[in-house]
C-alpha cells in the first residue's frame, strides 16, 4: 500500500491551497474543483479537511463526477488515464485538477464543462 493512501487529506489540503494561492487562485476555486470531482458538499469537504480522514477514506466516500474520464494528461511524470490502481488514479485526478487550476486554466475547462 502506498503511503499517500493513509495520509490525512487535511494534511495535504494546505499544500494544495498554497499552490493555487501562489498563482492567484482562491480557496473557493480550489474547493469548487474538489467538490466537482468528489461530489461532496461544502460541509462534508470542510469536515474532511478538519478531520482525520485519510485519502483512502476520503475517496471511499466520494461519488466521482461522471466526467472524470475527461481528465487526461501527465502529473508528476505519470499519465493519469493509465494509472492502474483505482485509488491512486483518483488521487492523480485531484492532483491534475489542482495543477490545472494553479496554471491559470479557466474554471470551465478545469471542470470539463
Amino acid at each position: 500500500m502506498h503511503r499517500i493512501f493513509t495520509t490525512r487529506f487535511g494534511a495535504v489540503y494546505p499544500a494544495y491551497l498554497a499552490k493555487v494561492e501562489r498563482k492567484g487562485r482562491t480557496q473557493a476555486e480550489l474547493d469548487e474543483v474538489i467538490r466537482w470531482l468528489t461530489g461532496y458538499d461544502e460541509q462534508a469537504l470542510a469536515a474532511h479537511v478538519a478531520g482525520a480522514t485519510t485519502f483512502m477514506d476520503f475517496f471511499a466516500g466520494a461519488s466521482l463526477n461522471p466526467n472524470v474520464s475527461l481528465i487526461t494528461g501527465v502529473v508528476c511524470g505519470v499519465r493519469v488515464e493509465t494509472v492502474e490502481d483505482p485509488l491512486m488514479q483518483k488521487i492523480r485526478y485531484l492532483d491534475k485538477l489542482v495543477d490545472e487550476l494553479a496554471k491559470g486554466r479557466a474554471m470551465s475547462k478545469v471542470l470539463r464543462a
